[in-house]
């Protein structure tokens, strides 16, 4: 039987077991698979943290170099953030140009650290004009079991949170401090069954998807992104729902990728 005729079938059961309010894997509809967010997985990064959502993993390391501001932002540091989808992690991943899937996961979760202000950019500034930190936020995915776009994003906060400016590297100061962490956005991603919308899609869930839908918020009680993907359709009463579900989730998350929650 072929591969497309299998995933034909898995995808009609998901439906099914959805219509009764239930998953493959046992989970409620707005049930997490188990998250943990583990720093310090990469000794040579200025900040770390390997991320798992059940058998999705993303590590992400932090960097921080002296570079030059934006010539419109000049009393402001620079934020980067690259999302590698690495191909050992999953057969539907090959080597070459970025994936497009590896863009949006870039995209999504470098929108929710600006609009949040995870960073206060200014305070990466040293010489307006002349010199500013620049910092570089990248992600690789080492294991695609669904739901990259949280994985990816509480792997980048726990390596923000644990992130140290390398002062005495680069002589800017006498002593290495904290980066200053003043927001903590997280993001929550759910996928359409038929009727039934569910947290947390694992690959296959995402594969049998009719829209998916990612909230992120924030600790002080603000939406701060949203991303719609797959083809399918949300009203607006799903969209509240939606994102009254993520504030819940969310405030569970940011304990994790604080490290206050084992």
């Amino acid at each position: 039987m072929s591969d497309e005729v299998n995933a034909e079938i898995l995808t009609t059961h998901i439906l099914d077991m959805a219509r009764e309010g239930r998953r493959l894997d046992g989970r409620a509809p707005d049930d997490y698979r188990t998250v943990s967010v583990e720093p310090g997985w990469i000794v040579t990064a200025d900040g770390s943290a390997l991320c798992r959502i059940g058998d999705t993993a993303a590590v992400c390391g932090v960097k921080l170099e002296p570079g030059k501001p934006f010539p419109d932002t000049p009393n402001a540091g620079v934020l980067t953030t690259n999302a590698e989808l690495v191909p050992l992690s999953s057969p539907t991943f090959e080597p070459g140009p970025p994936h497009p899937r590896a863009i949006e996961v870039s995209r999504v979760v470098d929108r929710s650290i600006r609009a949040a202000e995870t960073i206060d950019l200014t305070k990466l500034c040293v010489v307006p004009g002349e010199k500013s930190w620049v910092c570089y936020v990248d992600i690789h995915i080492l294991d695609h079991g669904g739901n990259l776009i949280d994985a990816a994003q509480l792997a980048a906060l726990g390596a923000l949170t644990h992130a140290i400016m390398p002062n005495k590297r680069f002589g800017i100061a006498d002593a290495d401090t904290p980066l200053a962490v003043q927001h903590f956005p997280v993001e929550t991603t759910f996928t359409r069954l038929g009727e039934t919308i569910v947290v947390d899609p694992t690959f296959d869930e995402e594969r049998a998807g009719q829209g998916r839908l990612t909230v992120a918020t924030d600790e002080t009680g603000r939406v701060v992104a949203m991303q719609k993907g797959l083809i399918g359709a949300f009203s607006p009463d799903d969209v509240r729902d939606v994102v009254d579900r993520a504030f819940r989730h969310g405030d569970r998350l940011r304990k994790v990728a604080q490290g206050s929650l084992p």
